[in-house]
């Protein structure tokens, strides 16, 4: 990696390393700030604790003053056997200490003793590609309410949805869940007045010509729907909205003073709060207090939106419970948010700045990624002693029974790329990796929630060991759980404590791997690999069909051809069902057997990510024959009585 490069990474993380006398002040900073008493300490249950020297400093002297020389004395705190925060106090030092549980809640801490050996299952859905009788432009809370019930009556423990994380309101171009403007609100786009009890005038389906979601036109119908629905409240209705809201003050106001100010700025051209007057991009500005005095509905508005969506997805979770589902709603917490967004612009200080983070060059991404994200900084992270990371995680665990934590390895480093280059002039940042594992075992342990680790690709040293010891389940993968051989493993080599997939929401479904579907987008796209032809692809994926259907059936039973992928996706289900993971979750886009999936990763307009929508009401296709049987496939081999 270039110099270059190293010098700008540094410095936008406050360290300036452009000459000897830059990066001598910088290592002084270092060495100052590791002085400084901590804003909280974290440990684990019945671990004694070591105070740094920030806290407790002696000093020894002679007599005359001639300093004694020695090492500092250790001090700790004794163990503490209760998980939690407590407030700590020494000398003139006030920090918080958090008390972590040994590990995160398991699937058996949250079943009945009569089920603690059950396997369970569970579907994984894009909320905008549902829909209900309700004709709708796109999938709502509202659509999610019907989809665990119809689940939880087949069976299921779980529904594992897409991020739900605030996105710019009524922008129908930032439409990507993985790309927030606010982790620690929701897409006020979900929510459902029904849900909560509210009338509503009709929204009508805004459809494009190929049947996708018309982003550019449901985002502004849907916002102009929700102030439809804010202008009819009536003066108890807002009282009560008013009331519930005051448990997430001051955030939520500063959230919908953001919205407000992205609503008033974005028609003339702004992306987020870098192209607003200079005045508005802090939030403690006296001109943002102005502008919040002289909209008052406006913000008003905002905060209802973001009551409206967690009631409604609170409701949501309330019914999968009250259907019989274990664990319920499983929530999707994104790597990062967007530098643009609401989360940077309320705290500056704790996020990185100058910096977006990616992925580094590999040989399936010869330049990497940038994903044009911004997370918390690890300085920002320990100076706020966690707490805003703490709120994040909380907020997502709030209305949810498990948690995946997208990208895991950002626990313990990120791939940080300076502003406008590319991803190979990026380098690997180190993040407080105990400390955040303790801290989301906590939140789980008070949440009574499992947490999910996205562990696919090259893990960091030592990353797979402490996920499992905090039992956390990382994600087996059909297509990636392979042997020495290049052949697929057998259901019951898989992990014990994790999730059994036959994919993901950037994979390619069964059916569109069996047909070589995604063949059909990569040479289209030009993403064959380097040397590749379209012929040399499809001898690989002929052979790679004999292995997996092999793994699958384990007889010789003749091979489907190509074209016929029904009896794979069967046998997939049944295969994933087999497995001993305690945990298997399933594509609804696998149980339906469709041949396209939701995203192509690295693509942006050129594959429609985010825009697919099922062909049919839920109900009705989950109640087709193949459907129903492909489900029952997948139940029998979770309940062990075959397919």
């Amino acid at each position: 990696m270039a110099d270059g490069s190293l010098i700008r990474i540094a410095t936008a993380l406050g360290y300036p390393a452009g000459t000897g006398t830059e990066i001598a002040a910088s290592l002084d900073r270092i060495a100052q700030e590791r002085r400084e008493p901590p804003a909280m300490l974290v440990t684990g249950v019945g671990l004694p604790t070591p105070l740094p020297p920030g806290l407790i400093e002696l000093a020894l002297a002679r007599e005359d003053g001639t300093p004694v020389p020695g090492d500092q004395p250790v001090w700790e705190l004794p163990p503490i056997g209760e998980p939690g925060y407590y407030r700590l106090t020494i000398g003139e030092h006030r920090l918080t200490l958090a008390v972590a549980p040994d590990a995160c809640p398991t699937v058996a801490d949250l079943l009945p003793e009569s089920r603690r050996n059950d396997r369970l299952w569970g579907a994984a859905v894009q909320v905008p590609a549902l829909r209900s009788a309700r004709p709708q432009a796109f999938g709502t809370f509202a659509q999610l309410a019907e989809a665990v019930e119809l689940f939880a009556g087949l069976g299921a423990d779980a529904l594992a949805i897409n991020p739900v994380h605030a996105l710019f309101p009524g922008n129908g171009h930032g439409f990507s869940p993985y790309s927030p403007s606010s982790r620690l609100y929701l897409n006020a786009a979900m929510g459902d007045p029904g849900l909560v009890g509210l009338p509503a005038p009709p929204l009508g389906e805004a459809a494009a010509a190929d049947g996708l979601i018309a982003w550019e036109s449901a985002m502004p119908e849907r916002q102009a729907h929700l102030r439809a629905v804010f202008d009819g409240l009536d003066a108890q209705t807002r009282a009560r909205i008013v009331a519930d809201n005051a448990a997430y003050e001051p955030g939520l106001t500063r959230q919908a003073v953001y919205d407000a100010l992205d609503c008033r700025y974005r028609p003339q051209g702004a992306h987020g709060w870098p192209d607003w007057p200079e005045e508005l991009r802090s939030p403690d500005s006296d001109a943002v207090a102005r502008f919040a005095a002289d909209h008052p509905e406006e913000v008003a508005f905002h905060a209802f939106t973001q009551w409206l969506a967690r009631e409604s997805l609170g409701e949501v979770q309330q019914r999968a419970r009250r259907a019989g589902m274990a664990i319920g709603l499983v929530g999707d917490l994104a790597v990062g948010v967007d530098p643009a967004g609401a989360d940077a612009w309320a705290m500056r200080d704790d996020l990185l700045d100058g910096l977006t983070i990616g992925a580094p060059p590999d040989p399936l991404g010869p330049l990497g990624q940038n994903w044009m994200l911004t997370s918390f900084s690890p300085q920002g992270l320990k100076r706020s002693g966690y707490a805003p990371w703490i709120r994040m995680v909380r907020a997502a665990l709030a209305t949810s029974g498990a948690l995946r934590i997208d990208h895991a390895f950002g626990l313990a480093r990120l791939w940080v790329v300076p502003e406008g280059e590319d991803s190979c002039a990026g380098a690997y940042l180190e993040y407080p990796f105990t400390d955040l594992v303790r801290l989301v075992a906590l939140e789980a342990h008070r949440a009574g929630a499992l947490i999910i680790a996205e562990d696919l690709g090259t893990a960091p040293h030592g990353f797979l060991s402490a996920i499992e010891s905090a039992a956390m389940l990382g994600m087996r993968v059909l297509w990636f759980e392979r042997a020495a051989d290049q052949g697929f493993i057998g259901a019951a080599d898989y992990a014990v404590e994790a999730v059994a997939m036959t994919g993901t929401h950037d994979t390619a479904t069964v059916a569109g791997w069996w047909t070589g579907r995604d063949l059909d987008w990569a040479e289209a796209l030009g993403r064959l690999p380097d040397g590749t032809t379209r012929t040399d692809a499809e001898d690989r994926r002929a052979w790679d069909r004999g292995l997996l259907w092999a793994t699958l059936t384990g007889d010789h039973t003749p091979r489907p051809a190509p074209e016929n992928p029904g009896p794979v996706v069967a046998a997939a289900l049944a295969h994933i069902g087999r497995t001993p993971s305690r945990l298997a979750i399933v594509p609804l886009e696998d149980l339906l057997a469709e041949v396209e999936q939701p995203n192509l990763p690295g693509t942006v307009t050129e594959h429609p990510n985010w825009r697919r929508r099922l062909a049919a009401p839920l109900a009705e296709l989950l109640a087709q024959p193949d459907t129903a049987a492909r489900i029952r496939a997948l139940a029998n081999g979770r309940a062990g009585t075959g397919e």
